[in-house]
C-alpha cells in the first residue's frame, strides 16, 4: 500500500460499457444446482389465513415462528429506506436479510465462486473476507491502495494479467468507504473509473459497506451499487450502527441473484431469528434512530480525534498513519526494519494491544503496518495506548 505525498492524478473517465452478460453466467457450479423446497414453497400458500395447513412442522406459537430465509418482509423494506442513503434505489425483493454481513458475504461465495476462481480485492483488506475466499477454493490476487482507496491503474492491470494467464476474475471485493483496515475511503472520481473498469473486465463488484454512516464530516458517500446496480451486490449490517449481538445485516443483489442467495440462506440456516428481526424492524419504525446515529457519530468522532492527536503527539518520527473520515479504523505505517508481528509482544507486555498487517493480505506483505481501532476504548484510554506503543516503537533495536 502506498500513501505518496501527492496522489496520482485521477485517470480519464470513459463512458460506461454494458457487456450484456447474463448474470446467470457467473453463478458456482453448486448454486446451478440448487432448487427451490417444495416444502418451503408450499409455506407462502399455506400460510394464507383461509388456508387450514398440515403442511409444516412447527410449535404451535403464535409468535416468534419460523419464517422465510429470505427475511423479513417489514425489515426489508425498512432496509431499502436505509440504502436510501447511499443513493441506493431498491426494492423488498432484492434484499436478502443475513446474520450479520458476515454471513451475507458467505453465501455470494457459495453462490458465485467455484475453486479456482479469481477474487481481486484491495491491499490491504478486511482479514475475514479473505478467510471467506479462501474457503471457496479462490485465489485472491491484492491490488495497492493510496490515500484515495483502490488505484484505477493497478486495479484494471490485475485484471489484465489475470485474463492473460487463462484465469479471468470474476469479483472485485471492496470496501469503499471507511476501509477496513486503513480508513481510507475511494474517491468519488475513481468510484466512476473502478466501476467502468469492472464493467469493461465483466467483472461483478461486491461492495461491503458496514461503515457508510459512521461518517464524521460532511454526508454519506453515494454507494457503486447506486451507478450500476446490475452489476455490484452491496452488503450492509446493522452491527456497527446498532448492535452487534443482535447479528443482522443484508445482502441487496439483481433479484436473478437475490433468489439464488436465498435458496443458499436457506440450506445454511432453514430461516433467521425472528426476535432478532422484529426487534430491529421495531427499532427504525418507532425510534429516532437517525438522531441517535448522529450521536453515535459525534462519540466515535471524538475517540478518532483523541487517536489522532496522541499519534501526533507521541510517536518517533519515521512513524505515518492514515486520517479516516469515518468508521473505526487508523492505519499505521512503522519505520523501516520494524516487523509488527515482532513487535506485538512487546507492545503486549507494555499494556497495549493492535492488529499486524500481515493479517489483511494473503501474500504476507504488511509486516510494516498495524491496525488501530478507536472505536471501543475511551479517549484517554485511547491517550495511554497509543503512548505507550509509541514508546515500544521508539525502544526498537
Amino acid at each position: 500500500m502506498r500513501f505518496p505525498a501527492e496522489l496520482r492524478a485521477e485517470p480519464r473517465e470513459t463512458s460506461l460499457q454494458p457487456v450484456g452478460t447474463p448474470l446467470e453466467h457467473y453463478f458456482s457450479d453448486s448454486a446451478r444446482r440448487m432448487v427451490p423446497s417444495e416444502v418451503r414453497s408450499l409455506f407462502a400458500v399455506a400460510d394464507r389465513p383461509e388456508v387450514v395447513s398440515l403442511a409444516g412442522g412447527m410449535p404451535n406459537a403464535a409468535a416468534l415462528q419460523y419464517g422465510s430465509a429470505q427475511g423479513d418482509p417489514g425489515l426489508r423494506e425498512r432496509i431499502c429506506g436505509v440504502m436510501a442513503s447511499a443513493g441506493i434505489s431498491a426494492r423488498p425483493d432484492e434484499v436478502l436479510v443475513t446474520v450479520g454481513s458476515q454471513q451475507a458475504l458467505d453465501l455470494v461465495a457459495r453462490v458465485l465462486l467455484d475453486p479456482g476462481d479469481t477474487v481481486v480485492a484491495e491491499g490491504p483488506t478486511y482479514v475475514t473476507a479473505l478467510g471467506t475466499f479462501a474457503a471457496a477454493q479462490a485465489e485472491v490476487v491484492q491490488v495497492g491502495m493510496d490515500r484515495a482507496g483502490v488505484i484505477p491503474d493497478e486495479l484494471a492491470a490485475a485484471f489484465a494479467r489475470s485474463a492473460a494467464e487463462g484465469r479471468p476474475a470474476k469479483l472485485f471485493y471492496t470496501i469503499p468507504t471507511f476501509q477496513n483496515p486503513t480508513g481510507v475511503t475511494l474517491s468519488a472520481g475513481r468510484r466512476r473509473q473502478i466501476l467502468d473498469i469492472c464493467r469493461a473486465a465483466g467483472v461483478l463488484i461486491v461492495e461491503d459497506d458496514p461503515y457508510g454512516l459512521l461518517h464524521y464530516g460532511g454526508g454519506p458517500s453515494r454507494a457503486l451499487c447506486a451507478d450500476d446496480p446490475e452489476r455490484v451486490v452491496y452488503l450492509g449490517s446493522f452491527s456497527k450502527i446498532l448492535a452487534p449481538g443482535l447479528r443482522i445485516g443484508w445482502a441487496h443483489a439483481p433479484a436473478v441473484l437475490t433468489r439464488k442467495l436465498v435458496l443458499a440462506a436457506e440450506s445454511a440456516m432453514l430461516s433467521h431469528s425472528a426476535l432478532a428481526q422484529l426487534t430491529v424492524d421495531r427499532y427504525l419504525c418507532t425510534q429516532p434512530w437517525q438522531e441517535r446515529l448522529a450521536s453515535v457519530r459525534t462519540s466515535y468522532r471524538e475517540r478518532r480525534d483523541a487517536m489522532l492527536r496522541a499519534l501526533s503527539a507521541y510517536m518517533p518520527a519515521g512513524v505515518s498513519w492514515t486520517v479516516p473520515d469515518g468508521g473505526f479504523f487508523v492505519w499505521v505505517t512503522l519505520p523501516e526494519g520494524i516487523d509488527a508481528r515482532v513487535l506485538l509482544p512487546r507492545a503486549l507486555a507494555a499494556g497495549v494491544a493492535f492488529v499486524p498487517g500481515t493479517g489483511f493480505y494473503a501474500d504476507g506483505r504488511g509486516t510494516r503496518n498495524a491496525r488501530l481501532s478507536f472505536s471501543y476504548p475511551l479517549p484517554e484510554e485511547i491517550d495511554l495506548g497509543v503512548r505507550r506503543l509509541a514508546a515500544v516503537i521508539a525502544e526498537w533495536r
